[in-house]
């Protein structure tokens, strides 16, 4: 098991490291029968082994280290790789005939609030006039990337993530994706998908991102104890989460996925099984479970939470084990480190059949996309080769009006 504690870093530059042949296989093999699901419902999985924990070798490696969420980890980066090396690899795929198809990533850092327990990339304001402004310089950068590339070229993935992408306006969505579809072939039917806050939309965002191409949706829950909710200044009912997920549902987006967090403050284990219920009763394609890792003197944010009130290691590893239990008795496939899927779901299919892919921005069920990546600190795979944007906005905006 990975260890309970993780520290989060970034890479401070475009500045990545080379790496060769680098490929992830699954961590955890769910049980290969093929189950039957319909929308409401999940029917269950033949049981599986129980899933044990060496707390020997927990506490033996509890300690900090790389995100491992992020893949590569913030720590293989390095400033040896130049923006003359990126130029190098983006040319690659016009001058020696790649024809790998594209995955795109767009980082839209606003929020309209802190989180206290978030270490994204974020920018917290109530001035909508700044993402006017950062749309405008996420065209220079496409137009600068494709004038290397070339434009028309095919598009099989798409994701916007943040932040809180639906903090534009739904003109500034409008904008943003017809610049995209600009300067990539989007195929008709790619995976486009996009993170939610459901305190910041209602149903006729969800509808003009339904227009828009989106057929996928993140929704950020984290945990529906109220207690927990107001440790971490994020107060978000019930109600107003199913409001968008059904929302979706009726608009046709065909995946939906709820984002947990265990590990937070005032959270306890009676508690998270609560707010598991709740989750298992909305009934969502894919479910993604992650490790708080407490770090304030990386994030300031996280300087408000209170220590007392965190729960310890051994609790935090109950509630691991609970959920665990509690979403693959539901049907869910356990695909591994933090995700679980229903088991018709493609991520789910893919991890049977050994064709799960893991990339920066997660579990992929497409290994043979070239990833690009636009917005500060994104993250960018080409062929062999990982860079990562500027994570300042001042210094973003500065190397693309110096050209680089």
């Amino acid at each position: 098991m990975l260890p309970l504690g993780e520290a989060f870093n970034f890479a401070t530059s475009r500045a990545a490291l080379v790496m060769h042949g680098v490929r992830d296989s699954p961590l955890a093999r769910s049980n290969r029968l093929p189950p039957t699901c319909n929308r409401n419902k999940c029917m269950a999985l033949p049981a599986l082994s129980p899933l044990v924990f060496d707390p020997d070798l927990i506490r033996k490696y509890d300690r900090l280290g790389p995100r491992y969420t992020s893949y590569p980890t913030a720590d293989r980066f390095t400033e040896a790789f130049t923006v003359e090396d990126l130029t190098d690899a983006l040319l690659g795929r016009a001058t020696e005939g790649w024809s790998r198809p594209l995955s795109l990533y767009v980082h839209l850092p606003f929020c309209n609030s802190i989180c206290y327990y978030c270490a994204c990339n974020k920018i917290v304001t109530k001035d909508h006039g700044r993402s006017a402004k950062y749309i405008r310089y996420l065209g220079h950068e496409i137009a600068a990337v494709c004038g290397l590339i070339g434009t028309g070229m095919p598009v099989n993935q798409l994701h916007w993530g943040g932040g809180t992408p639906t903090f534009l306006s739904d003109e500034e969505m409008t904008l943003l994706m017809r610049v995209l579809r600009d300067h990539f072939a989007i195929a008709r039917d790619a995976e486009c998908s996009i993170e939610i806050d459901p305190r910041t939309v209602g149903a006729e965002t969800i509808a003009l991102l339904a227009r828009l191409g989106f057929s996928r949706m993140s929704l950020g829950v984290q945990d529906f104890n109220s207690d927990v909710q107001r440790a971490v200044n994020r107060i978000q009912s019930e109600e107003e989460t199913l409001a968008v997920l059904d929302a979706a549902r009726a608009n046709g987006f065909r995946s939906i996925n709820i984002d947990l967090i265990y590990g937070l403050p005032r959270q306890t284990v009676p508690g998270f099984r609560e707010t598991l219920s709740k989750v298992l009763h909305a009934a969502p394609d894919r479910i993604a479970l992650y490790s708080y890792a407490h770090v304030p003197h990386l994030f300031k944010p996280q300087r408000r939470i209170s220590e007392a009130e965190l729960p310890s290691p051994e609790v935090k590893l109950s509630m691991l084990s609970l959920a665990i239990d509690e979403l693959t008795a539901a049907g869910y496939a356990y695909i591994g480190m933090d995700h679980f899927a229903r088991p018709d779901d493609e991520l789910a299919l893919a991890h049977r059949n050994d064709k799960l892919h893991r990339n920066f921005q997660g579990y992929s069920t497409h290994a043979e996309c070239d990833l690009l990546s636009f917005g500060i600190s994104a993250i960018s795979q080409i062929g062999s080769t990982y860079s990562q944007n500027m994570r300042m906005l001042d210094d973003y905006y500065k190397r693309l009006d110096a050209g680089d």
